[in-house]
């Protein structure tokens, strides 16, 4: 098991937690500390309480990131059997940003695809960082062409930073291969349901989220651009990243006020990345109750209700 990566606020937490293992390791060897090691474990969960409870909207973002929160890979094995990944967009390439395929969601048969960002350095490079290039969203477009033939619902799920910006990626046409998979969600006969699972960051997320039901774990972010851009952009100074996260309305209550996130998921105490398995059972059982409600829709209903949401967003 890999050590438990610590944010930089998590760090109170993190010189309890090596306290408390280091009492375990004296114990096996100099007797009992079972009431010192309680009472500090105590201690450690009511200050993660606190802290958790009172994040504000940058450390969401820290949160969001974090390397050890569960991924793609991770939701396709918990949640997903009969999976068989499809390949490549038929036009130009497999790119690996974006995986999808044929699988079965608690018995029934649907569509799921998502951004990988993978969890180790060769992984990363492999998978882009989850920075989809053109080919990514084509992919994602041949996948929902599939879902509409066979009249399968579509699950994503997003973490991205948002789509490459690579001079190749451009040159494909990064921008219409973007706004041709958003089209192609919003005008899907089937069920689609999105999840945002870490960072739903601009096209690149949207292109993957534009659903029936847009749903967000507790500590995800979902926004038009990162902080770090907003405040380089604002104020010339990617330093000013906290100011424009608590700006810029990117976490999950204040999107749900803003109709753009229909549902939040609640994570484990100290964040999916403390306990992703009980993350991801949270995660499917909110799936399968939305998507039990949509089921019940007909193509022209979906298509409906997914055109009366989003055109709202922004409208007073």
């Amino acid at each position: 098991m890999a050590a438990r990566h610590y944010l930089d606020f998590e760090k109170p937490i993190a010189e309890l937690e090596a306290k408390i293992e280091e009492l375990s390791l004296l114990s096996e060897s100099a007797g009992s500390f079972e009431t010192e090691v309680a009472g500090l474990r105590k201690k450690a969960e009511q200050l993660r309480k606190k802290t958790y409870a009172e994040l504000d909207p940058w450390r969401k973002t820290q949160v969001a990131r974090h390397p050890q929160r569960p991924h793609l890979g991770d939701y396709l094995a918990g949640l997903f059997t009969d999976f068989t990944e499809l390949h490549g967009d038929r036009k130009f390439s497999d790119d690996q940003a974006i995986i999808g395929g044929l699988g079965r969601f608690r018995g029934q048969a649907c569509v799921v695809m998502g951004h990988e960002k993978g969890h180790d350095t060769a992984s990363r490079l492999t998978h882009n960082f989850g920075m989809a290039r053109p080919e990514g969203y084509r992919k994602a477009v041949r996948l929902m062409d599939l879902a509409e033939q066979f009249g399968l619902p579509v699950l994503t799920f997003v973490d991205t930073a948002g789509a490459y910006p690579g001079l190749g990626a451009e040159e494909r046409g990064q921008a219409e291969a973007i706004a041709r998979s958003t089209e192609r969600g919003l005008t899907l006969g089937t069920p689609m349901i999105a999840t945002v699972t870490g960072e739903g960051g601009s096209g690149g997320a949207i292109a993957l989220a534009a659903a029936n039901r847009v749903l967000m774990l507790e500590h995800s972010i979902y926004s038009v651009i990162s902080p770090e851009g907003a405040a380089s952009i604002l104020w010339r100074d990617g330093a000013r990243a906290k100011d424009a996260a608590a700006a810029m309305k990117i976490t999950g209550p204040d999107l749900i006020d803003l109709k753009i996130v229909d549902r939040l998921i609640p994570e484990p105490l100290g964040g999916a990345h403390a306990d992703p398995a009980t993350a991801i059972q949270t995660v499917g059982d909110v799936l399968e109750e939305e998507l039990k409600a949509l089921t019940a829709m007909t193509p022209d209903a979906l298509k409906a209700q997914r055109a009366e949401r989003f055109y709202a967003i922004g409208r007073f």
